[in-house]
């Protein structure tokens, strides 16, 4: 099959985040089955790389610009749902998932074009589908928590089959020197302010708060003015050899305020046993599971210190813990190979169905 993975979001190398690393990771795996796979993504225009697209967009005059950066081609545009038929016209794709940001108008424009379309479900973010789901006649849906399905159902009635986000345990798996607790992505929505607070009633723990999304400008400001005055809390840049970060943490810290459809960070850091202090929000408590610690996110201060020293300190109750999170990484539901079985079960249902019940 030729799959089209399209979305509202950014994509490599512009935008990082669970939701491309999901991606990529599907589109090789499509890949080494024999399929073929590419992406219809926003286009951001920033940096050598924008500003390269940029140019490509005005020389050729065009409304949208195509690359390989990641090893198979992905479409990019300042508005994907007006590049669907760019994109279908250039890579004539058997089925399309669409994913996250404006999903509705752009699963509109797919079956416009008779594209079969698979809509993954990634976050509760109810506005940024930019529409109604029922308004997609021909769509199959893919959830990626029953947190996530539950609450599509609940607002428009639609059944998906679950499959949490696909990590490549080989990426993420690492002996580690359990030297220091880890809190990635320092926003707001992730739990900046209750992992600072933490990180200020724990002196003697050395913590590394690592960079996801692009901090930017004024926020990166404010994130280092923030942390300045705790010496134990240092400032790592984004990577993509998430290795080198989980190869020095012994726990990581996840109190999002988000409302998280999952918790990938969480499914990553088990996999080299590493049990996760994180918050009782959405799907986060189905990826934590029993390697780690919940409590609600408005949970006193003292709850989330105590929690975390004892983690820290206690080295039976650490054994255990971890013990349960390598044990909780290798569950079926996030087996690698049952996942893409799923998945691509899925797709061949969607692919099947004709161009008449697209227009039916």
């Amino acid at each position: 099959m030729k799959v089209l993975f399209a979305g509202g979001n950014g994509y490599y190398p512009e935008f990082h985040g669970g939701v491309q690393s999901s991606t990529h990771h599907l589109a090789e795996q499509l890949r080494k089955q024999g399929h073929e796979a590419a992406v219809l993504a926003a286009l951001f225009g920033d940096g050598i790389f924008g500003t390269t697209a940029r140019i490509k967009l005005k020389v050729l005059r065009q409304g949208a610009v195509m690359d390989n950066f990641p090893g198979y081609p992905v479409v990019r545009a300042w508005f994907p749902w007006d590049a669907v038929p760019f994109a279908v016209s250039r890579l004539k794709p058997d089925v399309a998932v669409v994913q996250c940001h404006k999903s509705v108008p752009l699963g509109k424009a797919l079956e416009a074009q008779n594209v079969p379309i698979v809509v993954y479900l990634r976050n509760v973010e109810f506005h940024e589908l930019a529409g109604d789901l029922r308004e997609l006649r021909s769509a199959l849906y893919i959830a990626n928590s029953e947190f996530t399905a539950r609450a599509f159902a609940e607002r428009f009635g639609i059944e998906a089959t679950v499959i949490p986000p696909t990590i490549d345990p080989a990426r993420y798996r690492t002996a580690t020197t359990k030297e220091c607790v880890t809190f990635i992505n320092p926003y707001t929505e992730k739990g900046f302010e209750v992992a600072v607070r933490i990180a200020g009633r724990c002196p003697d723990i050395p913590f590394q708060f690592v960079e996801s999304w692009k901090l930017d400008g004024e926020y990166r400001t404010q994130v280092e003015q923030t942390i300045a005055p705790l010496k134990n809390v240092t400032l790592l840049k984004r990577t993509d050899d998430m290795k080198t970060v989980y190869g020095r943490t012994k726990i990581l810290l996840a109190p999002s305020k988000w409302e998280e459809a999952w918790g990938r960070v969480a499914s990553e850091a088990h996999c080299s046993g590493i049990p996760v202090l994180g918050s009782r929000r959405g799907g986060l408590p189905e990826a934590i599971g029993e390697g780690g610690v919940v409590l609600d996110y408005d949970a006193p201060l003292e709850e989330w210190v105590t929690a975390l020293k004892r983690l820290w300190s206690d080295q039976a109750y650490y054994a255990r813990l971890s013990a349960a999170a390598l044990e909780h990484s290798k569950r079926p539901a996030l087996d690698p190979n049952h996942q893409f079985a799923t998945f691509l079960e899925v797709l061949k249902r969607a692919a099947a169905r004709t161009d008449a019940s697209i227009d039916a």
